[in-house]
């Protein structure tokens, strides 16, 4: 073969699976539990919360998370506090299929804290944690950045029990949506959920 047609090959071969990679990372988005945000889910006795807006607030986030919705499992597991920064990574599996993955970390910066996240291989997009707001169902801890794409809000709700609520949020082709993932601790060798 033509080493000029094996690069053209190879080039379009790459353009398929970013395609394919593209249109299933929107799929998951919108497929998983997308919902135009009702009156309902504002949290009507939200208060702001004592917690300052600093890394510290967000240690509990050390250790295993686990949901899942539509047949979908999702995983996060996160390492506790060190050096400014708690790290994390994100683990989608269908139908014993990985559908998606993400690098994760929060870090301090001068300006304040920062969720980053590097979904399935593509680019970094990092939020800036903006409210740590206070209700009768627990804490919600919200980061935002200013984009058009979607999602411009990632929102963890931590409540009773050992459950959280992580959320993706914003607008997409104009209209609100949020996509919400709820998870329970587990220990993160035998899978157990943990109360806390």
């Amino acid at each position: 073969m033509n080493p000029m047609n094996r690069s053209n090959a190879h080039d379009f071969r790459v353009l398929r699976i970013r395609i394919a990679a593209t249109a299933l990372v929107v799929t998951l988005a919108y497929g998983a539990v997308a919902q135009a945000p009702k009156a309902s889910d504002a949290m009507p006795d939200a208060k702001p919360s004592a917690l300052p807006l600093t890394i510290e607030s967000l240690g509990w986030f050390e250790g295993c998370w686990r949901g899942d919705v539509n047949r979908r499992e999702f995983r996060e597991n996160w390492l506790p506090l060190r050096g400014g920064m708690i790290v994390g990574a994100g683990h989608t599996v269908m139908q014993d299929k990985t559908q998606d993955f993400e690098y994760m970390r929060i870090e301090a910066r001068p300006d304040g804290v920062y969720y980053v996240v590097a979904p399935s291989g593509k680019p970094a997009s990092s939020f800036k944690l903006a409210t740590i707001t206070e209700d009768s169902n627990g804490t919600e801890f919200t980061f935002v950045k200013a984009a058009d794409e979607f999602p411009q809000r990632i929102v963890y709700h931590r409540g009773a029990e050992g459950w959280l609520y992580a959320s993706i949020e914003g607008k997409a082709n104009g209209e609100e949506r949020k996509v919400v993932y709820p998870m329970r601790r587990i220990g993160c060798e035998s899978g157990e959920p943990i109360v806390k």
